[in-house]
């Protein structure tokens, strides 16, 4: 037997008011919220630890050299030892990816809205920017070096270089791939131009400019590292470069660890940015996923 909201009801249950069926539904979401909470950290860390379980008994069987695979216990012990130094040119390297990020945020998104407006300034800008694309920045790396020594600024630039074309693509699509209608509508409303794009069509192309930031963050980590490879006095690129040739393959993986956590911290920086700007859309995400579930 069923009650009018289609609730199964025992043989001598009563049937459930729509207070007690939205408070049961409001329960059961909270529930699915936390577990889908809880198990977006936890399958990962335990499919870490259990890379890392089977890395260490495996090195350890075989016995591998250290200098081809050393155990992760051998791993911590380099981040410990030389965590000063770790931390040193984590720093060094934190400056050159955020500089070459915000630089790539404040050319590239002038360039989409620029590609966006004029047509003519598309037609001969954006071909350029798309052809540029082909070369391969690490070609170019040393030419830089020439040009600008071998200081902070080429890093940037390589940084930059890499991590920009992503920003003014995503934006320049974000802001035209908006349904005619909406702004036919803001139009017949009275709404200017200008509160056109600030009310109707940024917010739009918010979600796609943020794909492109996403995606630039994590270029830049590499750019900034490329230039630390080719021309670096510091930086953990230049660091990875000095373990390399000394054969220390532990503190190579440490300064890959540290990359690594690096990239993904500014990663989740850029989601966080992108849940402030956008919570509408967060929270019509997170209903799809508890109604999925």
């Amino acid at each position: 037997m069923t009650d009018a909201t289609g609730i199964k009801l025992g043989a001598h249950e009563e049937p459930l008011s729509l207070d007690q069926v939205e408070a049961r539904e409001n329960a059961r979401r909270a529930r699915n919220k936390f577990y889908d909470r809880i198990s977006a950290v936890a399958y990962p860390i335990l499919t870490l630890i259990g890379v890392i379980v089977l890395w260490e008994a495996g090195v350890r069987f075989f016995d591998v050299p250290v200098f081809l695979a050393p155990p992760p216990s051998q791993v911590v012990g380099a981040i410990v030892q030389n965590a000063d130094l770790i931390i040193k040119n984590t720093g060094v390297t934190t400056v050159e990816i955020l500089l070459g990020y915000f630089a790539s945020i404040v050319i590239g998104v002038p360039l989409a809205l620029g590609i966006f407006m004029w047509p003519a300034f598309s037609r001969t800008v954006l071909p350029l920017l798309i052809s540029s694309q082909a070369i391969p920045k690490v070609a170019i790396a040393p030419l830089l070096l020439v040009w600008f020594g071998f200081g902070l600024f080429p890093k940037v630039l390589i940084a930059f270089l890499i991590a920009f074309f992503p920003v003014v693509i995503s934006t320049a699509v974000g802001l035209s791939s908006i349904e005619p209608e909406k702004i036919h509508l803001a139009r017949s409303m009275g709404l200017s131009a200008s509160a056109t794009f600030f009310k109707i069509r940024l917010p739009n192309a918010l979600p796609s400019i943020f794909a492109g930031l996403k995606i630039s963050i994590t270029l830049a980590v590499v750019g900034a590292v490329v230039g630390e490879f080719v021309g670096g006095e510091a930086g953990l690129g230049y660091m990875l470069i000095v373990a390399n040739g000394a054969m220390d393959t532990p503190l190579l993986f440490a300064g890959l660890i540290a990359l690594t956590i690096q990239g993904v911290a500014f990663y989740a920086l850029v989601e966080w940015a992108e849940y402030l700007a956008i919570p509408r859309r967060n929270s019509a995400a997170a209903a799809a996923i508890t109604v999925a579930g």
